[in-house]
């Protein structure tokens, strides 16, 4: 698999606040809850898009709920959720925070938002540098790899506003565990592929 393009990551962390109290005197507190439960509709009913002809569609997975209270007879004062979209390039960081936001507004809900965007969507249009790889490993394997944007953020995003980026490496089924090991045939294999590529780019220069 050639990656030629990688989804943007956005993380979002939603507070509400309240005011602490004992279950048995509602009228003393101030329960979040209802209304973080009516922003998280707002945020789960949210269709990004459809995808693209490279990318999968977005997606937001809430990844944390949190009010910091294990007692069962205590309103709690705040509640804190943390959620995360990976997006395709029919958005930038900034504009899906503009959505998100407009959505929340919409609930007439308080709340607190903090975003992060530790990476913005990008593509490489399938050209001469994803045939190039394609072409080296299919050479060297037997096998033509697919053009594909699926996974996490990686270091490419780093370089992409600067020259066109496909990735192509190792793989591994123990990537990010203890005792991480690759057979050394493959890195027999990837370094044939990296000559193949090298080679056919100057050579078609």
């Amino acid at each position: 698999m050639v990656k030629i393009g990688r989804r943007g990551s956005l993380n979002g962390t939603l507070r509400v606040a309240g005011r602490q109290g004992h279950v048995a005197y509602p009228a003393l507190a101030d329960n979040p809850l209802p209304r973080l439960v009516a922003l998280l509709n707002a945020l789960l009913a949210l269709t990004l898009d459809e995808g693209t002809d490279h990318f999968q569609p977005s997606r937001l997975e809430l990844t944390s709920i949190d009010v910091g209270n294990e007692a069962t007879n205590v309103i709690p004062g705040a509640a804190v959720v943390r959620f995360n979209v990976r997006f395709n390039d029919r958005h930038t960081g900034a504009s899906l925070e503009r959505t998100i936001r407009a959505h929340l507004d919409a609930t007439g809900e308080p709340y607190d938002l903090a975003i992060e965007v530790s990476g913005e969507a990008f593509v490489t249009p399938p050209g001469r540098l994803s045939t190039i790889i394609a072409e080296s490993v299919a050479a060297v394997t037997g096998m033509t790899p697919t053009l594909s944007t699926t996974g996490g953020t990686s270091d490419a995003r780093f370089i992409k506003d600067h020259c066109p980026v496909a990735e192509f490496g190792l793989l591994s089924r123990t990537m990010h565990r203890t005792d991480e090991c690759v057979p050394v045939e493959s890195l027999e294999q990837l370094t044939d592929i990296y000559l193949g590529i090298l080679q056919r780019y100057f050579s078609d220069s």
